[in-house]
């Protein structure tokens, strides 16, 4: 394949952009493409011009021994593209060069005139915008007016007569072709000839990425053969089969001589003679981005000459289409083969990026985890020593029970969650909250644990909970230490009350 035959890992890396540019431009492949672009010092936009354009002729340096030859311009241009002249076929020899044309209609600026012309024109043009006006009162006042005058101009108007009338107004090249093909189906009728709707320029660059030929068609309508040529030659039906026919690989493209683009064009194909027919098509023979003129018949011929002049043209031509055509067929497989390869690549690095992600994050999420449970079971233990210190402080707090001399003292006896019973004596007027501190404390009562020093202080930044209310079971009632008051208030000299955990309420209320 001819992009295993060129060397890119030699490029600079300037120079592979600059190739890759150019080739999704022109959609040539790499081999043609760097002598283009090593010609054109690596500049993409030149190398782009000289594609569509083709490239300027250059003197040939005198490097044979013995003195060449005379040969043609078209020659010096296969030498100067480097082509081999023994390698040459005897039909490119005598191609001429098709140049890309654009269209550059006159009278598209505005002129201004000077200063001192504006005021001496001034009278005049206010004298023009007075009678103008006046006329459009007069048609607006007698509407049959406009439409007898373009009767008579319509009467007169032949298209003789029409189309010698010379100051027709610039299009754009779409315009243009749109034009041509309406006037031409006015003049001759409905047809099936596929024009190309658009400019010069655009069915050459169609002719030229496709691979395809382009038949040129300049109509003079000053000629006399004009007309018979369109009738006899151009509407035929041979021709019209010929153009049609998806086999021959044709693009046509015509233009009336009359319209600032057609007039171009026959000057840049040297046009003597009208009318004019032209073949144009891609000649790799020449240089790799050359457009020839291949066939060139002037004047009124016949029908079958026409047709088989522009076959003996395409047949000759048709070979080196096809090689590039495989060519290309070719650099558009590895094309779309390394895309699909870049494209599972992509796929490829992109699971694996997730799959990294994705690790990234459980490992992430484990380590928060961990240090969750970590600090979770150290405040849970540094709960704990304060919840222990605190009952060890809050046990050295309460007071003994008062002696028998109390008469009005109150005996309470609470069932513990673990189904013991404690009964004990408090004064008066304690408070509700001693007997709550009674039971927190009660393991440590019974062990008979009174701290004091430093193990008996009530530890810092610590605030107790009580994870129980007290209730008596019949009647019910619970007492609330958040209700306050004191003991004999709230139960009275004596009381049964049971211990009901509120952790799992607590629990609940957090979730």
């Amino acid at each position: 394949m001819a992009d295993a035959e060129v060397d890119i890992t030699t490029l600079t890396e300037d120079q592979q952009l600059a190739l890759q540019q150019f080739t999704s431009v022109t959609d040539q492949d790499v081999a043609t493409a760097i002598p283009l672009l090593r010609r054109c010092q690596w500049n993409v936009q030149i190398a782009i011009a000289r594609f569509f354009d083709g490239e300027p002729t250059d003197p040939v340096p005198e490097e044979q021994h013995r003195p060449p030859p005379p040969r043609s311009s078209q020659r010096q241009e296969t030498l100067v593209n480097g082509f081999n002249t023994s390698s040459i076929p005897r039909a490119s020899r005598n191609v001429e060069p098709a140049p890309r044309v654009v269209a550059q209609p006159e009278g598209q600026g505005t002129y201004q005139p000077p200063l001192l012309l504006s005021v001496l024109f001034a009278p005049f043009n206010l004298a023009y915008g007075i009678i103008s006006r006046t006329l459009g009162v007069f048609g607006y006042l007698f509407p049959f007016l406009p439409r007898l005058l373009s009767r008579l101009w319509a009467r007169n108007n032949t298209p003789g007569s029409r189309t010698a009338s010379g100051g027709r107004r610039p299009l754009s090249p779409r315009d243009t072709a749109a034009r041509f093909i309406r006037e031409f189906e006015e003049d001759y009728g409905k047809n099936s000839l596929p024009f190309h709707e658009n400019g010069y320029a655009q069915a050459f660059d169609l002719a030229k990425k496709e691979l395809k030929f382009l038949l040129v068609i300049l109509l003079s309508p000053e000629h006399d053969d004009t007309s018979s040529f369109v009738k006899d030659t151009l509407l035929s039906p041979e021709l019209v089969e010929f153009v049609r026919n998806p086999q021959n690989n044709t693009v046509l493209w015509a233009g009336n001589v009359q319209d600032a683009e057609a007039y171009q064009v026959s000057s840049a194909l040297n046009c003597t003679k009208f009318p004019f027919v032209g073949l144009i098509v891609h000649t790799p023979s020449v240089s790799s981005a050359s457009m020839s003129l291949v066939a060139r018949i002037a004047g009124p011929t016949p029908a079958p000459t026409l047709v088989s002049q522009l076959q003996n043209a395409i047949t000759q031509n048709a070979s080196a289409l096809s090689r590039i055509r495989s060519t290309r067929a070719e650099q558009d497989a590895t094309r779309r083969l390394r895309e699909e390869q870049n494209s599972a690549y992509e796929r490829s690095l992109a699971q694996d990026r997730e799959r990294a992600r994705q690790k990234r994050e459980a490992e992430a999420a484990r380590q928060r985890a961990e240090k969750e449970a970590l600090e979770k079971a150290e405040a849970e233990e540094r709960e704990q020593r304060n919840l222990e210190q605190w009952r060890r402080w809050r046990t050295s707090q309460i007071k003994e029970e008062p002696g028998p001399e109390i008469k009005d003292a109150v005996r309470i006896s609470v069932r513990l969650p673990s189904g013991e019973r404690a009964v004990r004596k408090f004064f008066p007027d304690a408070s509700l909250e001693e007997l709550y501190a009674f039971v927190e404390c009660y393991p440590l009562l019974q062990a008979d644990e009174k701290m004091n020093g430093s193990d008996s202080q009530k530890p810092k930044d610590f605030e107790h909970v009580y994870k129980f209310r007290l209730v008596s079971p019949m009647p019910r009632e619970a007492y609330e230490l958040s209700d306050g008051g004191l003991i004999r208030d709230r139960i009275g000299r004596s009381g049964n009350l049971i211990v009901e955990s509120t952790a799992d309420e607590e629990d609940e209320d957090d979730e």
